[in-house]
Order: structure tokens, then C-alpha cells, then sequence
């Protein structure tokens, strides 16, 4: 394990770089320089919005100014393919890397470009193993919120490995800062409350919907004969999900998209799952004592990357993750 005095000036350091990106964004809305919601580029991770060149602007600055030199480290982020390995100090072979970053500049595009929801910027840390690089090995991570411009507050969460969670909420209108403790949900059911499967886009809905309506009956929660309400929402952000579990809103959050796809035969839609930059954050749910796993119940190791899809599950407590995941598994297998 990498020293904790090391790690956490990481984790201050991916704050402060997001703390720029929140800066940058938001000034540029202000101004009204760009019109956020315009299709700047369409990549093989995602579509790419005005909005989204504004943060990358700042980020690649950030790197240039504020990354220690002595820490040499691979920088993964959409909208960066095109251009290799992206490394800093620049230059440096990915070999002679010691870490590899995955960034989100902003998670949330679409709600925040419409100034309809809150955005997150995401980011997280991992020591440098090459291409088996994975979801867990992430040993830093760090979620800031991209609010909209009507909101007076603004949180931010980021956690060390093994050391809980760090948060800390703006004053939009003073600039005060202060600390809270984030609080998931101890139900040990989600009736009546927000549980969902995420089905943001046409593609696989209707298979998505029918699981969710399957899994609830199992659990009783629904069916001809009554049962206990479930709340479903949409939070088109994997980093607004991981809040929602992480702050108590949410009980259970399923993102199943790439078994859906496979199953329909719309693998080859690769700009709509969720990839590994959208859940690098998940290790803060953890620290926060949620659940976060892959489907079957494993960990999560996709790599590093901008393109691989990732499905996952997320339980707001262990007694969620004891009562929902095996009913949820064998629905898959028999799917």
C-alpha cells in the first residue's frame, strides 16, 4: 500500500483540479461564450459537446501547471484518442508512468447543458500496471458537482482507500466551505423509496423495464395483488447516481445496459453504456459504506479506458446487496 501521506495529497490534488473545472465551466455559462449544448465532436467514447471542450481546455492547462513532476502519469479521458498517449510530464512513455488517471471533466453533460440538473466531474487514481490497469486498483478518487446556475449549493466528495470519506459543501453565494457527513440509506428494503434500473435511452428499454418489473414482483413489491411502492428516477450521470447512494436519496441503482445490448444484439451501440470513466468514482461509495459491484456480485475490474462498457450494481447498505443482488442474478441467468 502506497504511503497515506502520499495518497492524500493526491486526493487533494485531483480536488483542486476539479475545483478548476467547476471555475472554468461555470464562468463560460456565465459568459455565454459558447452555446453549450452544440456537437463538437463525435467519438468512439461518446459524443462530445461544447461544454465538454471548455473543461478539457482547463484540464490539459491544470497538467501542464500542477502536476508534480517527480510523479510521472498517464492521463485517460474522453476526447484525448486522437492524440496517444497523453502523459506528464509530457513526453514521458507510458512505461516509465507510475500512476494512470481516469478523468471525467464532466459527467452529466446533457442535464447540465440544458441547465436541468447538476453535473460531476469525476476522477480517480490507480498505480501505472499497463493495460491491466483496472476499476480495482483505483486507490484516490474525487467527485465534484457541476451545479446549475439557479442551485446556492455545490458538494464535493473524494476518498483515499481504506480512510472513509472526505465532503465538503460550497456557498455559491458566500464561498464558504464546511464539512457534512454523507449518510446512505440503512433500509434494509426499498419500498417506498427511489430504486431503479437505468434505462436513459430508447435502445434495450423495453428489456430493461421488463427485468425491473420482474425483480420488484420477486421481491413482492408489486403485482396484481398490491404491494409496496418502489420510486423510480433517471439521473442521466453515473456520478449523480453514486451520490444519490451516497447521500441517502437512492436505495439501489442498476446499470445493466451492456447485458442488454448483448442480449438484443445492439453490442456495437458503444457511445450509450456506462464506461469505466463514468464509475471510476465508486470507490467513494464504498468508503461511504455502500455496495458496488458487477452483476454477478464481483468486483468491478474493467479497464482503464475510454471505451469499454461496464455494467454495475449499486446497494445503498450490505443488507440491500443481501436481499436484492441473488433474485437479481438469477433473473439475469434466466434473461
Amino acid at each position: 500500500m502506497r504511503a497515506a501521506t502520499q495518497l492524500e495529497s493526491f486526493r487533494r490534488l485531483l480536488c483542486g483540479l476539479q475545483e478548476v473545472i467547476r471555475v472554468s465551466v461555470l464562468a463560460s455559462r456565465r459568459r455565454g461564450a459558447v452555446r453549450l449544448s452544440r456537437v463538437a465532436a463525435v467519438t468512439a467514447a461518446d459524443t462530445i459537446y461544447a461544454v465538454d471542450k471548455v473543461s478539457e481546455a482547463a484540464v490539459l492547462a491544470w497538467f501542464e501547471a500542477r502536476w508534480p513532476r517527480r510523479e510521472p502519469v498517464e492521463l485517460v479521458m474522453e476526447g484525448l484518442d486522437e492524440h496517444g498517449a497523453v502523459t506528464y510530464p509530457r513526453g514521458t512513455p507510458v512505461a516509465q508512468t507510475r500512476w494512470k488517471l481516469i478523468l471525467d471533466p464532466i459527467d452529466g453533460t446533457r442535464g447540465l447543458m440544458y441547465d436541468k440538473r447538476s453535473a460531476w466531474s469525476l476522477a480517480a487514481l490507480a498505480p501505472q500496471r499497463g493495460a491491466k490497469t483496472n476499476l480495482s486498483d483505483i486507490v484516490v478518487a474525487a467527485m465534484t458537482e457541476l451545479p446549475t446556475s439557479k442551485a446556492g449549493y455545490a458538494d464535493r466528495l473524494s476518498a483515499v482507500l481504506g480512510h472513509g470519506v472526505c465532503a465538503e459543501r460550497l456557498d455559491l453565494r458566500t464561498g464558504r466551505r464546511g464539512g457534512f457527513t454523507p449518510k446512505p440509506s440503512s433500509s434494509p428494503t426499498v419500498a417506498h423509496g427511489f430504486a431503479s434500473l437505468v434505462k436513459f435511452f430508447p435502445e434495450g428499454k423495453t428489456w430493461l423495464a421488463a427485468l425491473e418489473e420482474k425483480l420488484w414482483r420477486e421481491l413482492k413489491l408489486s403485482g396484481a395483488s398490491g404491494g409496496e411502492p418502489v420510486f423510480d428516477d433517471q439521473y442521466l450521470s453515473t456520478g449523480g447516481q453514486l451520490y444519490a447512494l451516497i447521500a441517502g436519496h437512492d436505495r439501489f441503482i442498476a446499470d445493466l445496459r451492456p447485458i442488454a445490448f448483448r442480449r438484443l444484439g445492439l453490442a456495437g451501440t458503444a457511445s450509450l453504456p456506462c464506461h469505466p470513466y463514468d464509475i471510476c468514482t465508486a470507490l467513494i461509495a464504498r468508503e461511504a459504506g455502500c455496495v458496488v459491484t458487477a452483476p454477478d456480485g464481483r468486483p468491478l475490474r474493467a479497464p482503464l479506458d475510454t471505451t469499454s462498457p461496464v455494467a454495475w450494481v449499486g446497494y445503498a447498505n450490505p443488507a440491500l446487496a443481501r436481499r436484492i443482488g441473488p433474485v437479481l442474478r438469477r433473473l439475469l441467468r434466466q434473461a
